[in-house]
């Protein structure tokens, strides 16, 4: 839109400019209407093939999301309980110097319920046991062996587990190292 007090001047047609004959034009050529129409019916045939193929994918996505959600809904509450099941092992090794005792008998009764718990949630430990693994396993420090080749698991510090082929926490191990050659 052009403002009333724009200070540009109006462009002028300069004067040598031929004019072109407009009814000399070659005539257009008239198509055909059942071409245009199958065109256009070719067209929407198209178009809703390809929304057809958008919407089963948007089906089949959503069914897999739906399903992954149902699979893993517990995830971030397993999470929060496994610090609480590392407590309570801790405190079964101090309950476990009297194994007679009716306070190691209830908590091993408490674990053994854990553990089918966590199980029947799809819940397993990450063995420790072999090699290193960097995608199970975290190593929170190395010491020198002599036996066996380097980045061999010696012991866990923290167990690790995972909800069906998620990883919910990696264990956390001691690796082995070869000894640094004395010069």
């Amino acid at each position: 839109m052009q403002a009333a007090n724009d200070s540009t001047p109006p462009q002028e047609i300069p004067e040598d400019t031929a004019e072109v004959d407009v009814t000399s034009a070659a005539p257009v050529a008239e198509l055909d209407p059942w071409e245009t129409l199958e065109a256009e019916a070719a067209k929407w045939k198209e178009i809703s093939l390809r929304t057809a193929a958008e919407m089963d994918n948007l089906r089949k996505r959503t069914a897999r999301e739906r399903e992954d959600a149902i699979r893993y809904a517990n995830q971030r509450l397993l999470e929060d309980l496994l610090p609480v099941i590392d407590n309570f092992e801790m405190g079964m090794l101090a309950a476990a110097q009297d194994t007679k005792s009716m306070i190691y008998i209830g908590m091993d009764m408490v674990r053994r319920q854990l553990n089918e718990f966590l199980t029947s949630q799809g819940v397993e430990e990450i063995p420790t046991t072999g090699k290193f693994d960097p995608n199970l396993h975290d190593a929170v420090s190395q010491e020198e062996c002599s036996e066996g080749e380097e980045g061999r698991i010696l012991r866990t510090h923290r167990r690790g587990f995972r909800l069906r082929d998620r990883l919910l926490r990696p264990a956390s191990v001691v690796v082995s190292k070869l000894p640094t050659p004395v010069l």
